[in-house]
């Protein structure tokens, strides 16, 4: 088992709590799977995070299967940091401040 450790920056719990609300609005089931499936892609990740390809600021990205959002995250020693969760649609690199 992996010992790395799964952390959400503040703005990406912001983004979660931000796109459940939003499904739990017109589906309470489709927030229960979009929840269901963030938590899939964490485990997803923390089991090989450098399986995605390395992009801007040493941040990986990873594209749920079945909601249009994006998981950016990086990893540091044990540590991965998941800096967003950002819709397809949203303005590109909204996070990136949050790395500072």
């Amino acid at each position: 088992m992996s010992r790395r450790r799964v952390v959400y920056h503040e703005g990406a719990k912001a983004d979660v709590k931000s796109a459940v609300a939003w499904y739990q609005e017109r589906s309470p089931k489709a927030a229960l799977d979009f929840i269901e499936e963030l938590h899939q892609a964490a485990k997803t990740i923390r089991q090989a995070p450098d399986r995605w390809p390395l992009g801007k600021n040493n941040t990986r990205c990873f594209l749920l299967w079945h909601f249009p959002f994006s998981v950016i995250y990086s990893e540091e020693q044990s540590v991965i940091t998941i800096w967003a969760v950002a819709h397809a649609r949203r303005r590109p690199e909204y996070w990136k401040p949050r790395m500072k």
